[in-house]
């Protein structure tokens, strides 16, 4: 964990949880179970999940959506498996707070970035971005637009979600956005990485969040079929892992005043050690409300 400033989690700031890609039905049901109760130990005032993998391990649906916001999820980004499921184009034409990456072209449906005028008085700015280097499909070119975005807009507070393969390209962007942008986060690979920090500049970063899924998987999938096909070249049919589930995050606290990342932290809480995952999180970040805690 890494702090700029010492600070309680008053008005004057900004805590964000950003929760690594949800993969399929058992990540749901265990967002469901944990996410409650970390609302209520930590207390954000927003969060926002990827969820492109939710159906199925790939694609996101109504249903898996609603599932997501039920859970207490804010805002859902996503990547190049949003398409996945016909049924995410009028997802993302009838949803604002489903995003996808706004570096694709501006006909396909839905938005790549959403604004929250939050109730301590803050204002939100998220914006979801995809990488070009060994992704499918080819995007416009997220430093241009996304520096486009940034020259155009007045927000002090932006988060971005980086759906990116490579690390390079995420490392690049970090330090193309220090100083320009709150938080800037790498989703797509599912594995969390501990480089989690603040730049020079004021910006929090981290390479990749995680996944919230199986941690006995190949990111969130079964491990066999993968395995054979790495063995084989012949294909495979994946099935998402539904055992030994655990739920990556990140956690942000930004002034609201300046738009800076004053502490950066990420987590893991595993479902069957999730009681002690909670209260680990409580001892460092705690602000516990009134009222009776999630069953």
């Amino acid at each position: 964990m890494q702090n700029k400033e010492k600070t309680g989690h008053e008005s004057e700031y900004l805590r964000v949880v950003f929760i690594g890609d949800v993969v399929g039905r058992g990540a749901r049901r265990f967002l469901a179970e944990v996410l409650p109760k970390v609302r209520y130990r930590i207390r954000p005032d927003f969060v926002i999940a990827n969820g492109e993998n939710s159906a199925g391990g790939l694609g996101i649906i109504p249903k898996t959506a609603g599932e997501m916001f039920q859970a207490g999820v804010d805002l859902i980004t996503s990547g190049n498996h949003v398409w996945d499921k016909r049924e995410a184009l009028d997802l993302l034409r009838e949803n604002p707070r489903i995003l996808r990456p706004v570096n694709y072209p501006p006909s396909v449906p839905g938005n790549g970035y959403y604004t929250e005028n939050l109730s301590n008085g803050a204002t939100l700015r998220v914006i979801n971005l995809q990488g070009r280097v060994f992704m499918e499909p080819v995007v416009d070119n997220p430093f241009l637009i996304v520096d486009r975005l940034l020259k155009e807009d007045s927000e002090k507070c932006v988060f971005v979600d980086f759906h990116a393969e490579a690390t390079a390209e995420k490392q690049a962007m970090g330090f193309f956005l220090d100083g320009r942008v709150s938080v800037m986060v790498g989703t797509h690979t599912h594995v969390q990485t501990s480089d989690v920090r603040i730049l020079s500049n004021g910006t929090g970063y981290q390479t990749d969040v995680g996944m919230t899924g199986s941690i006995n998987s190949v990111i969130g999938m079964k491990r066999k079929p993968i395995i054979d096909r790495f063995l084989t070249g012949i294909y495979q049919r994946f099935e998402v892992a539904r055992n030994n589930l655990m739920m990556d995050f990140s956690v942000f606290d930004i002034n609201a005043r300046t738009g800076k990342c004053v502490q950066a932290s990420t987590w893991r809480i595993f479902q069957d050690e999730m009681n002690q995952g909670l209260e680990n999180l409580s001892a460092c970040l705690g602000q516990e409300g009134q009222g009776a805690a999630p069953a």
